[in-house]
């Protein structure tokens, strides 16, 4: 059963995840495309669309090819301008109801994405995760780093989209393995997210992570059997949902779900919270081993 208020961006057509790469490797088109249906059917909001380093013309082909079966916006899923500006010329809003694509991702680095504005309206992910410094990317190691980067961020998308309206707007603060987390990341995301539900200038912002991020390289079940990755993840989304997330980059064959505080895995995060440094990742480990 879906969680209300919570949409998700199908995330299997992705080149970075191994058995998609096998499909683009094999020129295997119709089972890219089978993903797309699947995960229509099983109710995705969105489908991402992430073809790697191939052509602008490969992406505006799959673009083509996956709204020939779906009627779910897509999110165009690039940090390569030409291969972002194919694939918003090949998308057909008519074909979704008028929806808007989304474009995955503007960051403080790649202002000039804001421009393809003009070519098809979209709904930017803003990633807030790292700011600029004297020209190059730093990871933000703080919430108040976070915090200003995702203010400049929205002001730099009134400032370069006419007419934009908060509701059109995605912030992604970042979220990293919870299982290596010795930077406090956890932390500083919720830490983010409260800073930003407390500030009117981000009324009305969709806020979103790549979920499946969150419990990479962990054992898919602890010994008693449950399942290790769907229930971190959903401990984190009954945290986060609250501060203002409801949006995810996340797997349709995973079970999301709302825990009850005496869940396993809301005690586990909830004590992370509290803790710094290695303690968390001991307390992760606790968790997944019980």
């Amino acid at each position: 059963m879906a969680i209300e208020g919570l949409r998700i961006i199908g995330e299997s057509i992705n080149d970075s995840v191994p058995s998609t790469n096998r499909l683009f490797s094999a020129n295997d088109i119709d089972g890219i495309v089978e993903l797309a249906r699947s995960q229509d059917e099983k109710g995705a909001a969105y489908i991402d669309v992430n073809v790697g380093r191939r052509s602008p013309e490969f992406m505006a082909d799959m673009v083509r090819r996956i709204q020939d079966v779906s009627a779910k916006p897509l999110s165009i899923d690039t940090p390569d301008y030409d291969i972002a500006r194919a694939g918003l010329e090949a998308y057909d809003a008519s074909r979704t109801g008028g929806q808007m694509p989304v474009l995955n991702s503007i960051s403080p680095l790649r202002l000039e994405f804001f421009d393809l504005y003009e070519i098809r309206p979209f709904m930017p992910i803003l990633m807030v995760s790292e700011h600029t410094d004297g020209g190059e990317s730093r990871a933000n190691k703080t919430a108040e780093e976070t915090y200003e980067t995702a203010r400049y961020m929205l002001e730099q998308s009134r400032t370069r989209i006419a007419g934009f309206v908060n509701r059109q707007c995605i912030i992604d603060p970042g979220i990293a393995p919870i299982g290596s987390d010795s930077e406090n990341n956890l932390k500083r995301l919720m830490d983010t997210l409260k800073m930003m539900q407390a500030d009117a200038a981000f009324a009305g912002v969709h806020v979103s992570v790549g979920l499946s991020n969150f419990t990479v390289m962990l054992p898919p079940k602890r010994p008693d059997g449950m399942p290790v990755k769907s229930a971190l993840e959903s401990a984190f989304l009954t945290l986060a949902m609250p501060l203002g997330l409801d949006m995810v980059i996340g797997s349709m064959a995973r079970k999301y779900a709302l825990l009850e505080d005496s869940h396993p895995a809301m005690a586990c995060l909830r004590e992370a919270l509290e803790m710094d440094g290695f303690d968390v990742i001991m307390r992760v480990q606790e968790f997944y081993s019980s």
